[in-house]
């Protein structure tokens, strides 16, 4: 347990600080936000659990991290999606497989976004995963609205069960998808679009 006096967190070491993020990130994927433990975290880390508290002040410091982390990177790389100027079928392929490879690159933060963001609704520290959601929906839908108005979809597409299917049926691979298996992001994407698209694409 840390002690009354409070610890400085050390911003000198980034690289152990994303090692221990990330042991992090696993660990609360696996657990659960609340039912893990710093101890826990230290455990697995092949620390003491005092030692922790030189790197990060709290528990809830490190979920914030790992959190924001993810949703810059995200962010980032939608944000050059939609500066490219593509037509919606294109922003759409390029949105998903953007979503798969940070699924590879960010496995269990995404895991835990989806698992404990209900639960931080009401912390004002973690306000921005409900900004980012608001954000998240109305990028899919305006995509999927343009992609109707220009018939590169169909003119019937109802686009917010369309969106709902595109985010769940997207982000679920988290649960399952493990970085260096058969299939790279790519390879899962392609796959996914060839079965997505054919169903919105304007029938003959």
């Amino acid at each position: 347990m840390p002690t009354s006096k409070k610890t400085t967190p050390d911003k000198a070491a980034p690289a152990r600080r994303a090692e221990l993020l990330a042991t992090a990130a696993e660990v609360f994927a696996e657990h659960g936000y609340r039912a893990t433990t710093v101890r826990r975290i230290a455990d697995e880390a092949g620390m003491l659990a005092g030692s922790l508290y030189y790197h990060f002040d709290s528990k809830e410091s490190m979920l914030d991290e790992i959190l924001t982390g993810f949703l810059d990177d995200l962010w980032a790389r939608y944000d050059a999606v939609l500066a490219a100027g593509l037509g919606p079928r294109e922003t759409v392929t390029e949105l998903v497989t953007e979503s798969f490879r940070e699924i590879d690159r960010h496995r269990a933060a995404v895991a835990l976004y989806q698992r404990e963001t209900p639960h931080l609704a009401e912390n004002p520290r973690f306000s921005y995963l409900a900004d980012s959601r608001r954000r998240f929906e109305e990028m899919w839908l305006g995509v999927l609205r343009r992609g109707v108005a220009d018939r590169s979809f169909r003119a019937d597409l109802d686009i917010r069960l369309a969106y709902r299917f595109l985010r769940d049926t997207v982000w679920v691979a988290a649960s399952w998808y493990r970085p260096g298996g058969t299939h790279s992001p790519e390879e899962i994407s392609r796959q996914y679009l060839s079965m997505v698209l054919d169903g919105i694409a304007p029938r003959p």
